[in-house]
């Protein structure tokens, strides 16, 4: 299954659970709109921002019978205030029972790509990647994710299922089961695991992650001086090996972490706590049956 299939066929699981969520009909249209009355709308970006969520959108509109939209934008569009995203044309009252859904939608992505953009222009010039998390909204990742690369943001890992990364819960755990780091690592490559993701909280940690084979060491809630001094240690002893900075990064110190030698920042404030965009759906002309 190709990457654009698996996006298209999670679009249309979230926007049916969105429409669901809304009843089996809108009672409003049913008294208040013409049967067979046609429309036309335009979508409006009036906060401006980053586009995106425009395949989900476009799923919405399908799951209600309705045409997608004519996007005036391209996924990862910079735009003014006021920018028109997209018009929209068809059965009036198909056109209502998608509004909410897609600016539901809409407003979110438009939020998280964003506020990734944001950071994507902190570190420019770097060879540092702005990464989300799993820190996602229930049932939102792939619109989160798809967000966040809109925004100019790397994928990270989006399951449990095909990377590993060790974390402070899972060092515990192999303390209690009387396993080491190696062992598990070891495992996991005989499971042909490519990915060997190790959180490291101290210096020990890094040489014992090293030795191990991870491939990538996630510095977690560390200054930037002592990301540089680990990146360094690291690199010493496993050469190739990846740094990613997580915890505590801000836009206002985002580049200190790039230039102390961080491959990646992974940010969980792009998805777990973004200011929506606004967005807004607006009849502009119809037509009674």
């Amino acid at each position: 299954m190709t990457k654009r299939t698996q996006l298209t066929e999670a679009a249309h699981r979230i926007a049916r659970l969105a429409v669901e969520e809304d009843g089996r009909e809108d009672i409003t249209s049913l008294i208040a709109v013409a049967k067979g009355t046609r429309a036309e709308a335009r979508i409006e970006c009036r906060s401006g921002g980053v586009a995106a969520g425009l395949v989900f959108a476009d799923a919405v509109a399908e799951v209600c019978s309705t045409r997608p939209a004519d996007w005036q934008v391209r996924e990862g569009d910079e735009v003014a205030a006021g920018t028109v995203l997209g018009t929209m044309s068809g059965d009036l009252a198909r056109l209502l029972r998608a509004e909410r859904p897609m600016l539901n939608i809409l407003q979110r992505a438009v939020g998280i790509a964003t506020a990734t953009r944001a950071y994507v222009d902190a570190v420019r010039g770097t060879s540092c990647r702005v990464l989300h998390t799993r820190k996602t909204a229930p049932g939102l990742r792939a619109l989160d994710i798809a967000a966040v690369l809109a925004g100019g943001g790397a994928a990270h890992r989006a399951d449990l299922a095909r990377t590993v990364m060790v974390k402070d819960n899972h060092w515990r755990a192999l303390e209690l089961a009387g396993r080491t780091l190696a062992d598990a690592l070891a495992d996991a490559r005989r499971r042909k695991v490519e990915g060997l993701q190790v959180e490291v909280e101290t210096a020990e940690q890094v040489e014992s992650a090293c030795l191990a084979g991870a491939t990538r060491l996630l510095v977690d809630n560390q200054l930037p001086a002592t990301v540089a001094d680990w990146a360094a240690r690291a690199r010493a002893l496993s050469p190739g090996i990846e740094i990613e900075a997580t915890g505590g990064i801000t836009l206002s110190n985002v580049r200190e972490y790039a230039d102390a030698g961080a491959d990646y920042v992974s940010i969980g404030a792009l998805t777990h706590s973004v200011s929506a965009g606004d967005v807004a759906i607006e009849i502009t002309d119809g037509a009674a049956p």
